[in-house]
């Protein structure tokens, strides 16, 4: 099996501070916390691809992606794409008979 290293990516030091903070703040959803380690990761020149993927239990595929992603939208990369369609609405539950919404 080949081990590819992956073709280093060049973070400016802004761009590494503001990984590091996604990664630290508690809000951060994970998916978008895991994207950031990756490309963390890959801004090592050691790092190999298949190592990367097993150590942040993704696939080698999701590796490259990610990293072909950051080489068109820059750190915007981590976050998810805008999709089409109708937005999510939360609608209030209409647990009382008159639906009159309270606040607890």
């Amino acid at each position: 099996m080949r081990r590819r290293p992956p073709h280093t990516i060049e973070l400016a030091g802004s761009a590494t501070v503001f990984l590091q903070q996604l990664i630290k703040d508690g809000r951060t959803e994970q998916r978008v916390a895991r994207r950031a380690r990756l490309l963390l990761a890959m801004s090592d020149p050691n790092t190999v691809v298949q190592d990367l993927a097993q150590r942040l239990e993704q696939s080698r595929f999701a590796v490259w992606d990610l990293r072909h992603r950051f080489q068109e939208r820059g750190v915007e990369a981590v976050f998810d794409a805008v999709r089409s369609g109708r937005p999510r609405t939360i609608s209030p539950s209409g647990a009382c008979r008159d639906r009159a919404v309270g606040l607890l």
